[in-house]
């Protein structure tokens, strides 16, 4: 029996409020279950025994990294064959290296690289692209956000989801101010995992020497000012049915970025929608995260996005294997 043979329907709209509609509140637990008829206890046994199973990633905080004054890009390369085993453990290795994919195109490593705003990106993946052996590099950071919201739906009613949308392109979250000493330390407790109990906040508050409403607050202030862009349960996609993926790189006539990332971003099976650099031989400038149970599934809506904006010239690139999904841990 698989992980989601052993959820009941009540478990898989826990699994949606975990994901899109967890309170900052002392305690979470049971508001989220009070809105699904549970009690406390009942709520924090389900989350636990989802838990046990593996198919929740974590339950914490997701951070706008150039609100904490870092800074990311993606990084395409390609590595011979008989370079990859070693490629692939550098980067495991490496903190700042997040994810790693190999994917089925001539550029076959797709990992993505943070570092504080202090370092030179550009050169430091240049630097990690010939320690891996690669024969050629793609540098390819954000010039545009349209959407990042990471959301299975586990019910399909269609009525959960992510609130937030093309939030990364407002000035708010592109400005920058340094953090207090208090803010660091609160970045560092809110990453962490969170603990499944009756107030689960109170030992990262007490850690900071605040109560827990000082320290609600100070999350809860993070979220506003777009610092962290939410909180809540991650999955992991494949033991949630959702064992394909493909990276839909669009070619799109300068003028209708805009419209089309929208249009691009509206669609649920699309997690990620940014706009990239391109190059003479990488005409590629808008990127769709595109996630579905099967690759028929992710290659239907590639069609469907396709039919819907009027972009045809695009390539979908399938996750073949995921070598490396971490969180990059800011101020560790």
């Amino acid at each position: 029996m698989s992980q989601l043979d052993s959820l009941d329907a009540v478990d898989r709209q826990l699994l949606n409020a975990l994901q899109s509609e967890f309170p900052l509140e002392p305690e979470p637990f049971r508001i989220v279950g009070e809105g699904l008829g549970l009690t406390h206890q009942n709520t924090l046994d389900r989350v636990r025994a989802i838990k046990a199973t593996g198919l929740i990633r974590y339950i914490s905080g997701i951070f706008n990294p150039e609100k904490l004054n870092y800074q990311r890009t993606l990084a395409a390369v390609n590595v011979p064959p008989e370079k990859l085993p070693r490629a692939i453990a550098i980067l495991a290795d490496h903190p700042g290296v997040s994810h790693n994919y190999g994917r089925d195109h001539q550029y076959n490593l797709w990992f993505t690289l943070s570092l504080h705003a202090t370092e030179p990106l550009k050169e430091k993946t240049e630097e990690l692209a010939a320690a891996i052996g690669a024969e050629a590099m793609l540098y390819l950071p954000t010039t545009r956000v349209f959407k990042i919201g990471v959301y299975f739906d586990m019910v399909g009613d269609g009525k959960g989801g992510l609130k937030h949308k093309r939030h990364g392109a407002s000035a708010e979250v592109r400005r920058k101010v340094p953090l207090t000493d208090l803010e660091v330390g609160a970045v560092r407790r809110l990453q962490d995992d969170l603990p499944v109990e009756a107030r689960p906040f109170a030992g990262a508050a007490g850690s900071l020497s605040l109560t827990e409403d000082e320290f609600l607050a100070l999350a809860q202030d993070m979220s506003r000012r777009r610092m962290m862009r939410r909180f809540g349960a991650m999955l992991r996609h494949q033991q949630a049915g959702f064992v394909a993926n493909a990276m839909g790189c669009w070619v799109v006539p300068a003028p209708r970025v805009e419209e089309v990332g929208g249009e691009m971003a509206n669609f649920p099976s699309v997690s990620h929608c940014y706009e990239r650099l391109t190059y003479p031989d990488w005409p590629y400038n808008l990127f769709t995260m595109i996630h579905g149970r099967t690759r028929e599934e992710c290659e239907s809506a590639a069609r469907g996005m396709s039919g819907k904006t009027g972009i045809t010239e695009y390539s979908l690139l399938f996750t073949t294997k995921e070598y490396k999904r971490s969180r990059v841990r800011y101020y560790a």
